[in-house]
């Protein structure tokens, strides 16, 4: 990484477009995902710095084509440059720290009965990508998200 980030919520806040390539590495089928991400603090009730992630946009999976939409709430830690990200119900998913000197570049969550492992990379101070490595059972996918600010 050649750009670090010493305040994740400051670096994330704002509009990005998203460019995400999916492959399912056991059938073969590939697809997109076209749209944008918008960091933004999340409800007045919760003033904790939280950022929610609100995703929207087109994905094209094999034969099919539609909306798409997520969501994730991003909670600050004790380090500026540090944030856990949770799922919208509240359960914890993983963290994030894009400082050139962090372990946070890489992170793991099992969700029975898969292993979900995603590397970030910072690409420069209006950039980012990251890439989900789904293997298990049930799924064998790769997942690249590349993220660029909205001017």
């Amino acid at each position: 990484m050649s750009y670090s980030v010493p305040d994740l919520r400051s670096y994330l806040s704002g509009i990005w477009a998203v460019e995400r390539r999916m492959l399912d590495r056991s059938t073969g089928t590939t697809g997109t995902f076209m749209g944008s991400t918008v960091f933004a603090p999340g409800p007045a009730s919760a003033d904790d710095g939280a950022l929610l992630q609100s995703e929207h946009g087109t994905v094209r999976w094999g034969d099919h084509e539609g909306p798409a939409a997520r969501e994730y709430v991003w909670r600050p830690t004790d380090a500026a440059a540090t944030m856990d990200v949770f799922f919208p119900d509240g359960r914890f998913f993983h963290r994030v720290s894009l400082s050139a000197d962090s372990s946070g570049l890489r992170a793991q969550h099992w969700c029975d009965p898969d292993d979900y492992r995603v590397s970030y990379t910072v690409l420069g101070p209006d950039q980012f990508r990251y890439v989900w490595d789904v293997r298990g059972p049930a799924k064998d996918l790769l997942l690249t998200s590349t993220l660029t600010r909205h001017s």
